[in-house]
């Protein structure tokens, strides 16, 4: 029910709307205005009327009011349900009770307002509802783009950046150069190489993967060209180091900044000489394999310090490929969602869907730790919906913190009423929907008296007009 700041929404293109209300007066005012923000309006002053057009058109949005000659709001939003889930429905009445209220939320409702209501904000209402069918929409086309790029490489992402990167990554394939995959902790390097592999003549050989800052500087040496049995303390029988099990394929050298001068030194006459000695041995050995490395630090700046050979480094960025980080693909977000819920599932972990505020808090999220840190959060948030459908809630706390200060840096800021007063009646919402509208319970939910419950929703315009007694819905 509209998670995501009203303030901050802005509906990418114009909306087909349906607006169904008996009051003339009322019908021309709004379709006015919803028509001055862009939209394509078309009304209806009863339910028959609204039932013609929903046959002749599938609307974005359905605004109605609850009591309509012919019936009532609640039939247009169940045939809706039926016969068009994606579109949302705002459901409008001048005679608001809590039971309307719960049942709006039962029969799926987008959103639930109270005559009257200031205009502006009911433009902010409708454009919630676009922005969630949006969000929607994109998740559907998510799992149609995977259905197509189910046999292809590893790169998941259709956004312009990564697009580029796919092509100069496929050009560079078909040739032998060294490759230096510049990019963010999490962006993907490893990934990029893979492709690399899997798309030149080398495809059928080995990739071989080493990360030289998680290996001591002691032992790098002998990872990198082997070594001989005795050739050190541990050294108990002879090993072939990781350039000779990638011969003839690929050897993926990630954090190469983080190596060794001596081992630099060592590194820059394999590629010099296509040899490598190892460790304790008296002959070199031959090898071929196709050197790809990576780092998310500065190279030149470390050659700068002398940490790092300036002749390695024109050896190994022959070419240069950066890895965007995921802040600059956020469009690649609900595919990366779909993509990773997919192995998910292989891996026996189901969740029934994922809710539009899910993917708006991921898009507006920063993901510091980029793709990495996103299929962290998906994994986290499977877990926790046990099966059910993934909401804000099952996102880890750092995410959601970080999406509530992103929007409030970027948001107009409003008074410190009017945003307390939106978050307690969102919460009232959440808590009578959670107790099937049951009052006291809710009121014992949180943590009030059942008469200052009813006075918060008589002010929100969520109660009825019977006073603070009234029957309970149980």
């Amino acid at each position: 029910m509209g998670r995501f700041d009203s303030q901050e929404v802005a509906v990418r293109s114009p909306l087909s709307v349906l607006l169904v209300d008996d009051d003339a007066e009322m019908r021309r005012l709004l379709a006015e205005a919803l028509r001055g923000e862009g939209h394509r309006v078309q009304t209806a002053g009863d339910v028959p009327g609204a039932t013609e057009a929903l046959t002749q058109t599938v609307f974005d949005v359905v605004v109605s009011d609850v009591r309509l000659p012919g019936g009532d709001g609640f039939d247009i939003l169940r045939r809706l349900r039926e016969e068009s889930p994606a579109t949302e429905v705002v459901l409008m009445t001048a005679f608001g009770t809590i039971e309307d209220a719960v049942a709006a939320m039962k029969e799926r409702a987008f959103d639930y307002i109270t005559k009257p209501f200031d205009t502006q904000e009911f433009l902010l209402r409708v454009g919630k509802a676009g922005e969630r069918r949006r969000l929607r929409e994109e998740l559907l086309d998510a799992r149609t783009q995977l259905a197509s790029m189910a046999d292809k490489p590893l790169l998941v992402g259709q956004s312009p950046v990564l697009l580029r990167l796919q092509d100069q990554a496929t050009r560079v394939a078909s040739t032998d150069v060294s490759v230096l995959v510049i990019g963010e902790s999490g962006t993907g390097k490893e990934l990029v190489a893979r492709l690399i592999h899997e798309q030149s003549s080398r495809a059928g050989k080995a990739f071989v993967a080493v990360n030289c800052g998680a290996v001591p500087m002691s032992l790098i040496e002998a990872e990198l060209f082997g070594h001989e049995k005795g050739a050190f303390t541990g050294a108990i029988k002879r090993r072939e180091g990781r350039f000779v099990a990638a011969n003839h394929g690929t050897l993926f050298l990630d954090e190469i900044g983080e190596l060794p001068l001596d081992a630099q030194v060592k590194l820059l006459r394999v590629l010099q000489e296509g040899e490598c000695t190892p460790v304790g041995a008296d002959n070199p050995v031959k090898v071929d394999a196709r050197i790809v490395c990576a780092t998310n630090r500065d190279l030149r700046e470390l050659v700068a310090e002398g940490k790092f050979r300036e002749d390695l480094y024109y050896r190994i960025k022959v070419i240069e490929l950066r890895v965007p980080p995921l802040r600059e693909r956020t469009g690649d977000v609900a595919l990366l969602i779909e993509h990773f819920l997919r192995r998910l599932r292989h891996a026996g972990l189901r969740v029934t869907g994922v809710a539009p505020a899910v993917v708006a808090a991921l898009q507006q999220h920063p993901f510091p730790g980029n793709v990495r840190e996103l299929e962290h959060a998906i994994m986290h948030a499977a877990v926790l919906a046990h099966g059910q459908e993934l909401d804000v809630e099952h996102l880890p706390r750092e995410i959601r913190g970080e999406s509530d200060d992103k929007r409030s840096s970027n948001s107009p800021l409003r008074s410190l009423a009017a945003a307390i007063g939106e978050f307690e009646r969102e919460y009232l919402r959440r808590a009578i929907s959670h107790t099937e509208g049951r009052r006291q319970q809710a009121a014992d939910l949180l943590g009030i008296s059942r008469k200052s419950l009813w006075q918060k929703l008589r002010k929100h315009g969520l109660g009825d007009a019977s006073g603070d007694g009234g029957a309970d819905s149980e």
